[in-house]
This record gives C-alpha cells, structure tokens and sequence, in this order.
C-alpha cells in the first residue's frame, strides 16, 4: 500500500485519497463501507452546526478543525456519487464554479451593476435555477429544503416573497402585526375551554411574525436564539455555581432568590 505522507503532495488529493482507503472493499473501514447518502445526512448537519459554534466561539483552530470536518462530509458524498457513477468530487467542484460565474456577470462578464441590481440579478438567476429543475415554470417557495431548521427556513419564505414585493415597507407593520398575533393568543388563552390546536396555531403565527421582524431588521434568527440560549446557558450556570458554593441545592432554593441570583448573573456578565 502507498502512503501519502509527503509534505508537498496536494492537500485535497491526500484527503480524497483517504476517502478511497476508506471506501475499499477490501481493507477499508467497515464502518465508511456501510454508509449511505441518507446515513451520513445527520453527521453533515451536526458539522454544519460545530462549524457555527466554532465561529460564535471566535477560536481559529477549532474553526479549522470544523470546517475539515465539514469538508470531509462532502468528500464522503462525492466518493458515493462515483461509485454509483452519479458525480465525483471534480463534478462538484466544477458545477458551484460555473454556477457562481453565471450569478455574478458583472464581475466575470462586462455587466455593470450597482448593489441593488447584483441583488436582483442573484434571485432571478436562481428562479431561472428552480424553473430549470422543476422542467418549467417553478413556484416561488420551490425547493426550500423541509428538513431546515424551522426558523431559518420561515426566514427563507419571507425573503423569497419579499423579492416580488410581498412584504411590508418599514418594521412598523411588522410590529403591528406581531400584537395582532399577540392578541390572538391572548383571546384563545381567555376562552373557557381552550383549543389547543388553536392556541397552537396562533402561537406559530406569533412566531412566524418575530421571525419577520428579525428579517426585516437584516439579522439571522437562528444565530440570534442560538445567542440567547447561550446566554441563559451562561447566566444559569452562574446561578448554579452561586449555590453551589453556598451548599444549596436548585432544588432547595425559591424563585426569589434565583431571581436574585440571576440579576447579579446579569450584571457580571456586563463586567
């Protein structure tokens, strides 16, 4: 067997070479051997998720090692796709250039446009992209992956409908519509005998609307509930280790003095 162990030899050619030691019938990894496109979906995602993590964490290496992580999913894929004689690793590669040169004409063609029209140009670039898939005219809201994360994906619904001027003109008809929904709950949490299906239903409309005002506001709402949470996470561990150095259990303790606790939780975490 020929090891590639030399320094100078390409760095994506030794990982794709891996990828085949890997994958060999014979002395491969029984584990990479029972693999398939479906199985490894979990693992991409989690990777996809250690790189955010990696990011939010500002830590360059770990970034590093994430990203490697990442790129090794789409080295697996690529082995699949040519053992099936679908694609390879070179068909993948080569499909994102020339799909990235076909949305920015105007900085490999002579096209001249100002921030507005790259932006224009990209979405229908890519309502062309989905007509094309779909064999003819495409939906608007075609081909927004189900499997994505609830709050990202109802982010790209709104952004698509924005793109033909389904949206409001300013954030105040975005809050408006969040009391409106607020309101909602509110009256089905007021009947006498509460439909939970209902509540249901206006709770997600409640949820759908702050997702919009967050868009309209240019921000990512996952990034900003993954923030949050890691800021309770944060807050709460200063509350737990408060008793703990006290000798008290969460258990043992009141909601007033956690609330105490979590005070003073907010004001270190401004110092």
């Amino acid at each position: 067997m020929t090891i590639i162990n030399d320094q100078n030899y390409p760095n994506l050619d030794k990982l794709l070479w891996v990828m085949d030691r890997l994958r060999d019938p014979e002395g491969g990894c029984p584990w990479d051997l029972k693999q398939t496109f479906a199985s490894i979906v979990p693992f991409t995602i989690e990777e996809a998720y250690e790189v955010a993590d990696a990011i939010e964490d500002g830590e360059p290496g770990a970034l590093r090692e994430e990203l490697g992580d990442l790129l090794f999913q789409v080295v697996f894929y690529a082995r699949l796709g040519k053992e099936q004689a679908l694609f390879d690793f070179e068909d993948i590669a080569g499909a994102m250039a020339e799909k990235l040169i076909r949305r920015h004409p105007h900085v490999f063609a002579q096209a001249q446009f100002d921030e507005g029209q790259v932006k224009a140009n990209w979405e229908a670039e890519k309502a062309r992209e989905r007509a094309e898939k779909a064999g003819g005219r495409a939906g608007l809201l075609d081909n927004i992956p189900a499997t994505m994360p609830a709050l990202t994906r109802a982010a790209k619904i709104q952004k698509r409908c924005a793109t033909v001027g389904f949206d409001w003109p300013d954030t105040h008809g975005v809050f408006d519509k969040i009391q409106e929904e607020i309101q909602e709950v509110q009256q089905e949490l007021a009947r006498t005998d509460i439909d939970d299906s209902a509540l249901e239903e206006e709770l997600g409309d409640l949820m759908f609307a702050t997702v919009n005002l967050v868009r309209k506001l240019k921000k990512d709402p996952e990034t900003l509930l993954r923030r949050a949470n890691r800021k309770f996470e944060q807050r709460f561990a200063y509350i737990e280790g408060q008793l703990a150095k006290q000798g008290v259990t969460l258990e043992k303790t009141g909601l007033a003095e956690m609330e105490k606790l979590w005070q003073q939780a907010k004001q270190h975490s401004k110092t």
